[in-house]
């Protein structure tokens, strides 16, 4: 199917700036144009691109002055990233929907399952389990007894989901996603090894949240691992038993959060980071790539980096120094070197 400029334009409350007939099928990134897709142009460090792109349409900022000739038609948005973000969850909705149960699968007795289900070959749902309108289980994957999955969520490719955790609506859990797995709990013992202490709690996720593939959330040794709604969790996050994430708070890939960690809502947490158990995050906190969070933040919108972490602009000027380190001390071993032949 193809959309001219000024169908685009409409969809997204924006402005043609060229021929608002040309027609695009498909998309494409800006660097890598070709004719009949569409591009997007948000960062200004990749506007060189519009210059010599072969898309025939590209979404820009209202404000956008271009300082070269153009060979393509321009959409002019408010935010061409929020622009393109929402072209892109027309066109998925715009796919065939999967619907209905596929065999061999495995549905168990007592099992609550909405008529508009999909549910994949292969999969399984357990004893009780509680599956919501338009919940779309893929192949592979496997939801424990007692479960519950709310409306509207896609359950991908060999996710498991352990016994009695809840899962809200609207929520998305990528291939690989593990919910509800043992928290790593081991009391030493008098014979000098680990006795297992039974994890009898759950987890909670709640509307709105993507889980990123491969992502580990734990169940509670007691009580519940909570996972607010509308956050976010990239691939590869572990997440501890007793942990609790507040609203809206992104966390980037190979983070580990450990056990009975708060960390706030509105957090922005980068790649790598690793949260030490049973402290704190203030809401709208964010931590740099790779820092190391030993103890609790109290400061709402406190910007932290390093490993231990502490504020962003210090850690900056220390870095600084710390570079240069090897050169401050030849210095100072010429200066000592003066010094003792003056004496």
């Amino acid at each position: 199917m193809k959309f001219t400029a000024k169908e685009i334009a409409e969809m997204l409350q924006g402005v043609v700036d060229g021929d608002e007939n040309i027609k695009v099928g498909n998309v494409s990134r800006i660097e890598e144009g070709k004719p009949e897709t569409l591009s997007f142009l948000a960062n200004p460090k990749y506007e060189h691109y519009i210059y010599t792109t072969k898309s025939s349409i590209v979404i820009v900022g209202k404000d956008f002055k271009p300082s070269q000739e153009l060979h393509c038609s321009l959409i002019r948005v408010e935010d061409p990233y929020q622009s393109i973000a929402s072209l892109l969850e027309m066109y998925e909705e715009m796919k065939p929907k999967k619907i209905g149960i596929e065999q061999p699968s495995y549905v168990t007795q007592g099992v609550e399952l909405s008529d508009d289900v999909y549910l994949g070959a292969f999969a399984y749902i357990g004893r009780n389990a509680k599956i919501g309108k338009n919940v779309k289980i893929y192949p592979h994957a496997y939801i424990g007894d007692n479960t519950v999955v709310g409306d509207n969520t896609i359950i991908y490719s060999g996710v498991k989901v352990y016994e009695g955790c809840r899962i809200g609506s609207d929520c998305v859990l990528h291939a690989g996603v593990v919910v509800g797995g043992d928290g790593f709990g081991f009391a030493p013992s008098s014979a000098n090894d680990y006795k297992k202490v039974p994890q009898v709690g759950n987890v909670i996720i709640e509307d709105k949240v993507e889980i990123g593939a491969n992502t580990c959330i734990d169940r509670a040794t007691m009580g519940a691992t909570i996972i607010r709604k509308g956050v976010k969790l990239d691939n590869l996050i572990q997440v501890a038993h007793n942990v609790e994430i507040g609203e809206n708070t992104v966390i980037a890939s190979q983070t580990g959060v450990a056990g009975s960690a708060k960390v706030g809502k509105n957090c922005m947490i980068g790649g790598q980071v690793g949260i030490v158990g049973h402290l704190t995050i203030a809401d709208e906190v964010k931590i740099a790539a790779q820092s190391g969070i030993a103890r609790k933040i109290s400061k709402e919108g406190q910007v932290v980096q390093g490993s231990p972490a502490f504020e962003y602009a210090p850690y900056q000027k220390s870095y600084v120094l710390f570079k240069n380190l090897p050169k401050l001390n030849d210095r100072i071993n010429k200066l000592e070197k003066l010094l003792s032949e003056g004496n």
